[in-house]
Order: C-alpha cells, then structure tokens, then sequence
C-alpha cells in the first residue's frame, strides 16, 4: 500500500490512478449518478446528440448513453478484474508448487503453460466461449483461463528464485514443512511482482472483454457493457456517431492509465530488477 501511495505522487500515476479510481467509483455508485434507467426505452428519443437533457446523447433505443456508459464501466471492470483475479489465484498456486516440487510435475505444467502460451488470448477465449456459452459467466471464465499461462510462468520463476535463498535453508532447517515455506515464505516474496502484472494484464483483459462483447459474446442485452455498446453503434458510425465513440474512449482512456499506474508502480517497486534476476 505504501508503493501504490507513492505512486500516487508521480504526475503520471496521479492522473492515471485518478482516472481509475473515478471509473471505480462510477461502477460502484452508477444507478445513482444519472436519473435514467439503463435498459428502459424511449424510441421517440432515439439518436439525440449530446445535448442538457442527454450529456452524451442518446443510442438507437433513446437510452441515455451516459447511464448506460456508467453501467457498462461496472460490467467491463467487475468481469476483467473478477476473471484476472481468479487467473492470478489459479496461476500461483501451479506455478508456486511447480517451482517448489520440480521434477515430473513441474515439467507437466510447465508444457500445458508453454502449449496454451502459444495461442493468442482471443483464440483461447473465443474457444471456451464457444464451448460456455456467451455471457458474463463465459467471458470470465474464458479471460481466466487465456491468462493463467502468464501467471504460473511468473510465479515458478519467482519460486525457483527465492527457494535457494539463506532464508529457505533456514527455515527448512529448523523443520518447516513444504506448506509452511511455500504460504509464509515464498509466495508472499513473489507476491509483488505478480500483482503488478496482473494489474498491467487487467487492462488488456478490457480490452479482451469488450472485443468478446463487440463480437456479441460477452454480456447479453440489456445488461450494457462497453464492448456490446460498440458493437451496436458500428452500424451507425455516421448517423450517431457518439454512440461508438464515447464507449471507444472510456475503454482507451482506461486501459492507457491502467498501464500508466502500472509503470508508476512497476518503478516504485523496482519490479524490473526483480523480473531481471528471476530471468
């Protein structure tokens, strides 16, 4: 927490951690922040401009596009970040007992990693989606799975780092068992970088979420998501062209200051050498 305040002090990392914690707060406090419903429908108001009444205009229903970009930051963000969190959970645990174990388990995982590591993280999504069934379930499980080779990747090398430490050997010498080592001593000393990666792969999961909602995969109407919200105004690029655009920039804007906070991040915890040592 004391890095993450620092970061803070950096310009970058202060506007970039300010632009995430409005989103945050937009997702959280969104049925309140505007005085429409996201899915009622009002189609003698459909393709308004933005104007008082509709600051970002109105989509091919009449629904206020501000309400329904507010509700698609909570569905874009929840999914990314539940799914990256369960990756990451997931990728540790193998990747700590593989670099831990070694020998015949460690070479198992280490090939179903390289062999997943090889396809793009949309082929793997799409697959899994395809085999789920679209919707925010299926999403979250399919951008689980297409990142969880990173974090086992990660999370060996760190292991395998740190287990020939003085500290392990001690530790090991005065009788701890594997358990022991691997929750009190190794895993919270890889924990850092691994954390920060995730944070830097939450913005390519947004991305990844919204090309699966774009691709109508993702959330199914009329929950909103900023990925559907494209995909539904790429058919009217010129006659509303507010609808495609506003959503296009929520999800720039947020991935850019996800890796901006990262970077400031990555510099205050002197991630590079650790990630340099680890290689």
């Amino acid at each position: 927490m004391r890095a993450v305040l620092r970061a803070f002090r950096r310009p970058m990392g202060a506007i970039a951690g300010g632009w995430l914690l409005a989103m945050i707060f937009v997702a959280v406090f969104a049925a309140w922040l505007t005085p429409y419903d996201y899915d009622i429908q009002a189609l003698k108001e459909a393709y308004q401009p933005p104007s008082p009444a509709h600051w970002l205009g109105t989509d091919e229903f009449g629904r206020d596009l501000l309400t329904r970009l507010f509700h698609g930051a909570r569905t874009s963000l929840s999914v990314s970040s539940i799914a990256i969190g369960i990756s990451v959970l997931c990728g540790m645990v193998l990747g700590a007992a593989a670099g831990w174990f070694g020998g015949r388990f460690d070479r198992a995982v280490t090939v179903v990693v390289d062999l997943t590591w090889s396809f793009p993280e949309i082929l793997i999504a799409l697959i899994l989606v395809a085999i789920i069934g679209p919707g925010t379930t299926g999403t979250m499980a399919a951008i689980g799975v297409a990142y969880l080779a990173q974090f086992t990747r990660l999370t060996r090398a760190q292991i395998m780092m740190l287990k020939g430490e003085t500290f392990i050997e001690a530790a090991r010498s005065l009788g701890a068992g594997n358990a022991h080592i691997l929750f009190r001593h190794l895993l919270p000393n890889a924990l850092a970088p691994v954390l920060v990666s995730a944070m830097l792969a939450t913005g390519d999961a947004i991305i990844l979420e919204a090309t699966l909602g774009f691709f109508g995969l993702g959330a199914q109407p009329p929950t909103p998501s900023w990925g559907a919200m494209m995909s539904a105004g790429s058919a009217l690029v010129f006659k509303a062209p507010w609808i495609i655009l506003f959503p296009g920039l929520a999800v720039a804007i947020t991935v850019v200051a996800i890796n901006l906070f990262g970077d400031a991040l990555i510099a205050e915890l002197d991630i590079r050498a650790r990630m340099r040592r680890a290689a």
